[in-house]
Formats: C-alpha cells, structure tokens, sequence
C-alpha cells in the first residue's frame, strides 16, 4: 500500500466519523443545523469547533481523533 492510498484511507475514515459524530451529538451541538446536512470534508473544522464547545468528554474524545 503507498502512502498516497493510506492518506486516501485514513481521510475517509476521518469523515465518516465526522458523519457519525454529527448524528450522535446533533441535539447537544449542531441542534441550529439542518438535521439532513450532509457533512462533507470542508466541514470537519465546523465539526472539530462543536465538539470542543459543546461535546463534553466524548466529545473531546473524538476530535482527539479527527485532529490524528
């Protein structure tokens, strides 16, 4: 596997969880955004800045991962 493939992997990982963060935590932290937005890459930051203010524990936890 080439590091061009991996970075690829671990980008799609990063938004999935992403997706699954903002279905999780959609009442505590993005309950003003439309329920059906489709989260894409640009919006990780948007993400990231939510969960820090707003996640609690699990949610720092898990932008601990998406900032890996």
């Amino acid at each position: 596997m080439n590091v061009t493939q991996e970075n690829l992997e671990a980008a799609q990982r990063r938004l999935e969880l992403a997706r699954q963060a903002f279905k999780e935590f959609y009442a505590q932290c993005f309950w003003s955004s439309d329920p059906e937005h489709r989260v894409v890459e640009a919006d990780i930051p948007w993400i990231i800045r939510n969960l820090r203010h707003h996640g609690g524990h699990r949610g720092y936890r898990i932008v601990a991962e998406l900032c890996r």
